[in-house]
Parts: structure tokens; C-alpha cells; sequence
């Protein structure tokens, strides 16, 4: 799938996709991957349905989605590099993203963000109905 907007595209080809770009970010400037090893990212990205943004032939955004797709998805490792944010890049992936046709009709999407809830609530995203009801078990020292 390739979707352009001006001079910017995205796309799901994985091929495509700049690795060290999306490394350097995730690991160094991402707070949620910070330490994150390179095949780590390689081996989520394998497992994802990624979503790469570009300017020309510079990969200057990412998403990807952990989805069984039938039922669940998790958005995961969101970013556009700083000097392109302002531009609504965001949100045009944002709507890339939840209109891709093999996401349709999910019960559940999850995601987690320190400081960006005002752009996935332009996307129906909300906090969780019932916090009561989720658990999770994480891993400290992953990374």
C-alpha cells in the first residue's frame, strides 16, 4: 500500500523501510525504546504491519501495528523525526493507518503514550473503559 500527500508517502512496504533510521530514533531519542537493540527492532518490525513515512527517498516517520487481524491491534513505536512534527504529518498517518483495509472492523485497538494523547483522541482512542479489568506483566530489563 502507497499513499502520497504532496511530497510525502507512506507506505507498508517493508523493503522500503530505513532501519537505521528507525533504530537511531527508537533507541536514542524514543522514550519507550530507549536501549532497544537492533535486532529487536528488526525482528518487530518483521512482525508488525509497518508503516513507513517518507520525504523523497528519507524515511522521516514510522508506525506499526501488532494485529491478529480479525479481532486486536496494538499501535506501537510512533514517530515523526522533530523537524518535520508540525506539519500534520502525524495525523495524516494516523488516518492512514486506522483506514488500512486489513484493520477493519478490530473490537480493540491498545496503545500507550506519555504525552500524545490529544492526536490519537482526534482518532477515537480514549482511556482504557475499564482499567480494572487489564493486567499486564512487563520485563524491566529488556532493554
Amino acid at each position: 500500500m502507497k499513499m502520497i500527500n504532496g511530497e510525502f508517502l507512506i507506505t507498508t512496504d517493508k523493503i522500503s523501510l530505513q532501519i537505521d533510521v528507525i533504530q537511531s530514533f527508537l533507541a536514542e531519542e524514543s522514550y519507550w525504546a530507549k536501549g532497544r537493540i537492533l535486532e529487536q527492532t528488526q525482528r518487530a518490525i518483521d512482525n508488525s504491519l509497518c508503516f513507513g513515512l517518507f520525504q523523497a527517498e528519507r524515511q522521516i516517520g514510522f508506525a506499526r501495528v501488532i494485529s491478529d487481524f480479525a479481532t486486536f491491534a496494538y499501535l506501537g513505536d510512533v514517530f515523526v523525526l522533530e523537524e518535520f512534527r508540525g506539519k500534520g504529518l502525524s495525523k495524516w498517518m494516523m488516518s492512514v493507518i486506522v483506514r488500512h483495509p486489513e484493520l477493519q472492523g478490530l473490537r480493540r485497538w491498545l496503545l500507550a503514550t506519555r504525552d500524545a494523547h490529544g492526536l490519537y483522541e482526534k482518532f477515537e482512542f480514549a482511556p482504557l473503559k475499564f482499567p480494572e479489568r487489564w493486567m499486564e506483566r512487563t520485563a524491566p530489563d529488556a532493554y
